[in-house]
Formats: structure tokens, sequence, C-alpha cells
């Protein structure tokens, strides 16, 4: 360490830094400047030059960078499987765990429906299932699942499976206090969401980001919010599925089109009207991590069963 100070006041001093260098190459720190390894040209085309050609070019256009969750060296990737007929024959192996999936469509198109089928089908396989509602009542929705048949009530006594409705005030105190902590004037973890205590979900629903969008004055402010939400996320290693209300034939997927950016996947329900009648479809528009089948699909609610996908039925008018 002295001598190494001694060679950066030597450089500061005297400007040459072929000394600096040499002194720096018998401590370990860089090659000698004569040597083979120093006189190697860099490769501007390299694949380590072109990462980090690219990373500065999402620097300089200010673009957000999302990594992709990967799984650790030497172990298999883990996918989850929402046991809804033909949905997950549209995924070669499943949505990706601990991933954050939008599920976006219109008004009737079946986006609560399926949420809750996911849940129902995820806590009879003993996955613990948390779906968080700022619209209808939990009463409401226990109502949706038993006109099913997926008994959940029965699911809530075993502790698989957990409905709450939460207050848009709630978020707004969240939000206060991360502004608050941004400003250095709150030195605790601000949780975007608070989760029952003594409950740790594998799977959450979240309906809906809409809803939640409403509570907020700006962009700005909710942007900020959301980042937050999906960082969240991803720290408690759970595989979350997030509602957005959309148009019936949508061109973003979400309030901001930040959400869909953000998300891990988004799976986008179509209520098409033809005539006097409206045609239910369903696509898997993105899923990071897992290969998926790239068209738009039949898709229907059957009594006493829930939502229903055909992969060989492909839908093409009414949708653009």
């Amino acid at each position: 360490m002295y001598i190494l100070c001694l060679a950066d006041n030597y450089y500061n001093m005297a400007g040459r830094k072929a000394g600096v260098r040499r002194i720096r190459h018998k401590l370990g720190k860089v090659p000698h400047p004569k040597s083979a390894r120093a006189r190697r040209p860099v490769k501007p085309h390299s694949a380590k030059g072109a990462g980090n050609a690219k990373r500065a070019k999402r620097r300089a256009a200010g673009a957000m960078h999302v990594p992709v969750p990967k799984a650790a060296k030497g172990v298999a990737r883990e996918y989850v499987k929402t046991g809804i007929a033909g949905l997950d024959g549209l995924l070669e192996k499943g949505i990706p765990k601990n991933s954050s999936i939008i599920i976006a469509g219109g008004a009737g198109s079946g986006k609560t429906l399926m949420g809750l089928q996911i849940l129902a089908n995820a806590a009879r396989g003993g996955k613990k299932s948390l779906y968080m509602s700022f619209e209808e009542s939990e009463e409401r929705l226990r109502q949706h699942m038993e006109d099913f048949g997926w008994g959940p009530r029965e699911l809530e006594r075993k502790g698989s499976l957990m409905i709450k409705r939460l207050s848009i005030f709630d978020i707004r105190r969240s939000l206060d206090a991360l502004m608050a902590k941004s400003e250095g004037e709150l030195f605790i973890d601000v949780m975007p969401i608070i989760l029952p205590a003594g409950f740790k979900p594998d799977l959450i629903v979240l309906d809906s980001l809409t809803a939640i969008a409403s509570a907020f004055k700006g962009d700005e402010t909710y942007r900020s919010y959301i980042e937050h939400l999906f960082r969240y996320l991803e720290s408690m290693s759970v595989t979350s599925f997030l509602i957005t209300e959309t148009e019936q034939v949508p061109v973003i997927f979400s309030p901001t089109g930040v959400e869909e950016f953000l998300a891990d996947g988004v799976i986008v329900l179509y209520n098409i009207r033809k005539g006097d009648i409206r045609e239910s479809a369903i696509e898997v528009l993105k899923m990071r991590g897992g290969k998926h089948m790239k068209k738009v699909v039949a898709m229907q609610v059957v009594s006493n069963a829930g939502i229903e996908v055909y992969p060989d039925q492909e839908v093409f008018s009414g949708i653009k």
C-alpha cells in the first residue's frame, strides 16, 4: 500500500504514467506496459465490448434496465402451472417461478375469474395463495369461487388460501412514507403493500393496478410507486399476477405502459364483439424465461369448471 501511494504521488508530480504502471505491475495490479497482454488490442466487436456499448446506449437514452431473473448456477429453473385447461398448453414448461405476470383485458373479459382460478388450483396443490383486492369484497370473491365449485372456505380453513380486501388509502400512506424515505426523512424499509401477518404466500394476485393508479395524482409518483412494487415482489420470491383494466382490444396493456415493461410476462384476455355476440380469446404476449405459443386462441367460461382455453382454435378477426 505504501509503495502504491508513492507511485501515485510520483505520477501526480511528474506526470509519467509509464512509471506508475511499472510499479503497479510489480504489485500485481496491471500488466507490464511492454508485455504482450498490455499491447493486445481491444476488440471493439467482442461480446464484452458489445455489451458495454449496449449499456452505454441504454444510459444515454434514459431507459430503465430490468434484469431478467436467472436461475442460480447448477440449479434448474422451476416453473409454475396455472392448472387452467389449455392455458398451460400455450406455455412450453409453464410460468417461471417468482415471475410477475400482468393479466390484461377489458371489462367482462375474465381477469378476476382467471386470477381466482389460478389461486384455487395452486391452493389445492398445497401452495399458499393470496388474493389482494382493491375493488370487490372478500365475500363476493368467495361467492365467485363457490359458483364454480372451487371450495374457497375449505381452502381458507386449511390455511392455503387467503382473500384480503385492501384500501386505496393504505396505498396512499405507503406512498407518503416512500416519498419521505426518498427525501431522507425516513430510515426504515417501506413496503408498497402490506401482507397479512403470519402468511407467507407462494402466489399473489393483485386486483388491480388500475385501481392503484387511481389513487395517484400524477404519473411520476405512480411510476415511482410501481417500480418499488415490482422490486418488492421480486425480493419476496413470490409468483405474482397483477390485473390491469384495458380496452377490449388493447394497444397498451397497463395504466401507463411502463408496467408491461417491468413485468416478466403479459397475458391478454380479449372480449371481441362479432355482430350481436362477443367472443372470448387469450394471448400470451410476453414471457421472460419461458417459451410460449405466439398466437391468439379461443377461450370460454364453462359452468362448474371455470376458464378453458383452446390452443388449436386460433382467432383472427377483431384483433389487429
